[in-house]
């Protein structure tokens, strides 16, 4: 595996994981998959004001990627970022999301960003222990800092979010 900085070439690969992960899972709360022009969009977003945008590539093909932003925009939050992982479904479990973790909150360190977000979406009532997103994140440092109930709808369930925050 080479985890390595997202480029224009990866774009076709970063949008098929994320659609799935739209159309199929809970992680994301966005309704509708964003094509590869508003992707390119996003990532160029990011990286115009330095925020790392990294791939994890095995076997020449992009296994997953990862990416820091704004956790929010008002200037007091600039020292703070929000961390976004996805991995394609045939390469869950073999260690690759959490590579890209680690490798995102060594490149925010070195940026010198403060603290770390994460947040997760789960169904209501779900156990903490039960979400393999929170157990990457818990696992990785990060801390849980609460859980707001039924603030997202999608596939018909209403969603709590779980946030967590890591020091960086």
């Amino acid at each position: 595996m080479i985890i390595r900085p997202a480029t224009t070439s990866d774009i076709p690969s970063i949008t098929e994981i994320y659609a799935r992960s739209v159309d199929q899972e809970f992680v994301s709360f966005e309704l509708e998959p964003p094509d590869d022009v508003e992707m390119l969009k996003r990532m160029n977003g990011l990286k115009a004001k330095n925020y790392p945008y990294l791939v994890a590539e095995v076997e020449n093909q992009v296994a997953g990627y990862a990416y820091a932003s704004a956790h929010r925009p008002r200037p007091a939050y600039s020292k703070t970022v929000e961390s976004t992982v996805y991995v394609a479904p045939q390469f869950w479990r073999q260690g690759i999301a959490s590579s890209l973790l680690t490798a995102l909150v060594e490149t925010c360190r070195k940026q010198k960003f403060r603290e770390m977000i994460a947040i997760a979406a789960c169904e209501p009532h779900a156990e903490l222990s039960d979400i393999p997103s929170i157990q990457l994140h818990l696992s990785n440092g990060f801390v849980d800092s609460g859980r707001l109930k039924s603030v997202g709808h999608k596939h018909g369930k209403w969603l709590d979010i779980v946030l967590m925050q890591r020091s960086l």
